[in-house]
């Protein structure tokens, strides 16, 4: 494991105090595996539906990949200890950009949770715990509550993974708003996740990128901030880039928030920014005159732009967030940050306390991290089979699925409906729990 921070509180016996820098098996060559004899039937459909061979897989669940929003959560612990509401806006950015960061490369597709499914997870050294909860099967459906072990904020929403298929690429729109309260400042702020594409499914390496307007919107005080994630464009220029600007409620622009998702990010006055933009143009326009780079249309796999420099940094800027690097061996497990490699952790004490419904105890994505492929397809087969014969059962008897730990309501904030956490998990009373593996 890796070495513990001084000053930590004692571990709570669910908390999980040194984490795996590793998994248990290297991932195997998906190059044996044809996706193209699947995916040819779906051209433009919704992939939900569709069950995918395992080989695609990495061994999360998607309710454990939305866990991942939290990797940086001393983000949201920064912003709730800053006293002035633009510098919390700024920190708030910085969070919602960071928490998308660990898409970067992650070309294995989460599993698809069960109805009923759960995921929960306390991290003492970053002051929160998390519980999640499959609420919706078609549409597959994520909600998510996470608290400040010191009620500070809590974070919470709920994510409809809408994915479409494109010929060579997959999109998926993360539909759903996400919802962070600054309890102490009387805050809230909401965004939507910017869209994530995956490219040459069927030939090529595979290569990822996001793109979108996020708006977040702090409901206290009418400033908004909006970002652009840039989709990649003809020569690779923008991409993983990341540019935007917070303004108050007449539009006023406040400051300029530029970066990478998958590296950075910066604020600076929007004033030092733009004359810092006038004079790289003139020097650009002076150097592009003669070189126009081919390109043929359609050749047979998108193949990724080169990665540009790295962000280069205006003059007077204030660093925002870095992301942390990820592990030596990253590329033989899944391109798993140090983060997600933890999160599949089953120690001990811990079996008796989560609930039986946690991803944890999930028999086919526990295989495949043990690197057993044909056990964890068979698994994953039967645990389809056995959710399919549970629905037909309670259609014949004509009852209603119930949800056992989020409930619909209204968001207090947007006045839309979604999934709020109606409290009790970490009372660890799991009586009548679904049997769902």
């Amino acid at each position: 494991g890796t070495l513990k921070p001084l000053e930590s509180p004692p571990p709570s016996p669910n908390s999980v105090s040194h984490q795996e820098t590793s998994l248990p098996a290297a991932m195997f060559s998906r190059s044996t595996v044809s996706i193209w004899s699947i995916l040819k039937k779906c051209i433009g459909l919704e992939l939900s539906k569709i069950t995918m061979p395992i080989a695609f897989n990495e061994p999360l669940s998607f309710l454990q990949r939305i866990t991942e929003y939290m990797e940086h959560t001393y983000l949201i612990n920064r912003a709730c200890s800053l006293s002035d509401s633009r510098e919390r806006m700024q920190a708030v950015a910085a969070f919602a950009v960071s928490a998308v960061a660990s898409q970067w490369d992650r070309t294995g597709k989460p599993f698809n949770p069960l109805l009923g499914e759960t995921y929960e997870l306390t991290r003492e050294n970053q002051g929160f715990r998390l519980v999640s909860e499959q609420v919706s099967h078609h549409p597959p459906v994520s909600a998510f509550h996470a608290e400040s072990l010191v009620g500070d904020f809590v974070f919470h929403g709920s994510i409809y993974p809408k994915l479409k298929f494109w010929g060579k690429s997959v999109e998926a729109e993360p539909k759903g708003t996400i919802t962070l309260e600054l309890l102490k400042h009387h805050e809230a702020y909401t965004w939507t996740n910017p869209y994530c594409c995956v490219h040459n499914i069927i030939l090529g390496k595979l290569w990822i990128e996001q793109y979108g307007t996020v708006e977040i919107v702090n409901h206290s005080t009418g400033d908004k901030c909006v970002l652009n994630f840039k989709p990649c464009g003809m020569f690779g220029k923008e991409l993983h880039k990341v540019e935007g600007y917070i303004q108050d409620k007449s539009k006023k622009k406040h400051c300029v928030i530029y970066g990478k998702w998958t590296e950075c990010m910066w604020s600076v006055d929007p004033q030092t920014y733009e004359a810092h933009k006038k004079s790289e143009r003139r020097g650009d326009n002076k150097k592009q005159k003669n070189s126009l780079p081919m390109r043929s249309e359609n050749d047979d796999a998108d193949d990724m732009p080169e990665v540009q420099e790295t962000v280069s940094v205006v003059p007077g800027s204030t660093l925002l967030w870095r992301i942390d690097s990820r592990p030596a061996h990253s590329a033989e497990m899944y391109n798993f940050t140090n983060f997600a490699m933890s999160l599949n952790e089953l120690e001990g004490g811990m079996e008796a306390n989560v609930s039986p419904t946690d991803c944890r105890f999930r028999p086919d994505i526990r295989a495949m991290e043990n690197g057993n492929m044909d056990e964890a397809s068979k698994e994953k087969e039967r645990l389809e089979d056995k959710q399919r014969a549970a629905r037909k059962e309670r259609a014949k008897n004509e009852e209603e699925w119930s949800t056992r730990w989020f409930q619909m309501g209204t968001n207090p904030y947007t006045g839309s409906q979604g999934w709020l956490y109606s409290g009790g998990y970490f009372n660890r009373n799991y009586q009548d729990i679904p049997d769902i593996y």
